[in-house]
């Protein structure tokens, strides 16, 4: 009895360590805000950059996202300037993985006026390729093309 007893308190303590650290993952992980999340039915409308009042709004930044690679997306979203970003899940969106010809997710493209300006592809390892700076000078360089 006495060691069933103790094996009930390792058990508890267990299941206490498990849900402490599922409580930390989900305080600290950056989630994508559910507006932000955009399918085939609204694709090219985001991707073109545009306002209600038809002005240029800015820079968008579009990631191709996949369930099953979900750990390797694009993380520091929340911290790029002058950009509109949206993430899309591949299989709510095989019209635009099939024209833009994604291959790999976690891919990310930046659009200038609706037209593909820089694209950041997973490789076969599956990882984002690139790092938070590259990713906000492609940003920058998009802003600075064409102004006069």
């Amino acid at each position: 009895m006495k060691e069933f007893t103790r094996y009930k308190k390792i058990t508890k303590m267990k299941l206490l360590k498990f849900i402490l650290i599922l409580i930390t993952f989900n305080i600290y992980s950056q989630e994508v805000p559910s507006d932000q999340w955009i399918n085939d039915d609204n694709f090219e409308l985001k991707a073109n950059g545009k306002n209600a009042f038809g002005d240029d709004e800015q820079i968008v930044v579009i990631e191709f996202w996949a369930e099953f690679n979900k750990d390797n997306a694009f993380s520091e979203w929340s911290k790029l300037n002058g950009c509109a970003y949206y993430r899309v899940d591949i299989a709510d969106a095989p019209a635009a993985k099939k024209k833009y010809r994604i291959r790999m997710a976690p891919t990310l493209i930046v659009f200038k006026d609706g037209m593909k300006e820089t694209v950041f592809k997973a490789g076969l390892d599956l990882l984002f390729p690139a790092s938070f700076e590259e990713v906000q000078e492609a940003i920058n360089d998009a802003k600075k093309a064409g102004a006069f």
